[in-house]
């Protein structure tokens, strides 16, 4: 009797898991670039995904320039919750924002 109520339990948590939308279809999409002065892109999918981004080339000082990136994505986890990540990438790195990312 127990290992046919695992064998049910394993079962409806089989069932119950989120399935991957693998046949997700881009629903908007937006490009706009500016050669080495930068560029702007977004997108949305069927699925709930969404991300933009924006770069400009930034001077550092004589003869060194770098793009400065700013962005976010976003997307519907396991639990139904949509999650947002606010991001730049400069001269200090890679710096996600998020209220579910933890803070050093």
């Amino acid at each position: 009797m127990k290992t046919i109520l695992v064998f049910v339990a394993v079962m409806a948590l089989a069932v119950a898991a989120p399935v991957e939308d693998k046949d997700a279809q881009i629903v908007q999409y937006e490009n706009d670039n500016q050669g080495i002065e930068g560029y702007n892109f977004k997108y949305d999918t069927s699925n709930g995904i969404q991300r933009s981004e924006q770069a400009q080339l930034k001077s550092f000082g004589d003869e060194i320039s770098a793009l400065v990136v700013r962005g976010s994505y976003s997307y519907v986890g396991a639990d139904g919750q949509t999650y947002t990540v606010n991001y730049i990438a400069d001269e200090n790195g890679f710096q996600p924002e998020a209220p579910h990312i933890p803070k050093a």
